[in-house]
């Protein structure tokens, strides 16, 4: 449960710069981004599957190109669920799910597999 929340805190972060990277973007309060991040985790495990499993034939048409406009839609059904989570359009929610993938992979760099911070400790050679 502790690694669900570490990653829901992530893709909030993502979240947080993409509305402020983004004029199409646009969270009101620090609860919805945090909700905002857990509801895009949960869409992510449950929805994305299986609309990727709907779009593959298109998704294999665009040589995978299509996932991005499927991670768009995600973030555009979370917005519909939040009423303080606006997209003003296909672009916006296409751009944020970009940002949102960058960050999250790189803040993933010091988070492990398990979701727990990690460190790196080097050994002198003998």
């Amino acid at each position: 449960m502790a690694g669900f929340l570490l990653r829901a805190v992530l893709v909030a972060f993502g979240l947080l710069v993409a509305d402020e990277l983004l004029p199409g973007l646009e969270i009101r309060g620090a609860g919805t981004l945090l909700v905002a991040g857990a509801l895009l985790g949960v869409v992510n495990a449950f929805v994305r599957p299986v609309v990727v499993l709907l779009t593959l034939p298109l998704t294999i048409l665009t040589l995978g190109l299509f996932l991005l406009v499927v991670n768009a839609a995600m973030i555009g059904l979370v917005a519909a669920m939040l009423p303080a989570f606006r997209v003003a359009g296909f672009w916006p929610a296409l751009f944020g799910s970009l940002v949102v993938s960058v960050v999250s992979h790189l803040v993933s760099w010091f988070v492990g597999p398990r979701a727990r911070y990690e460190r790196l400790v080097l050994r002198g050679r003998a």
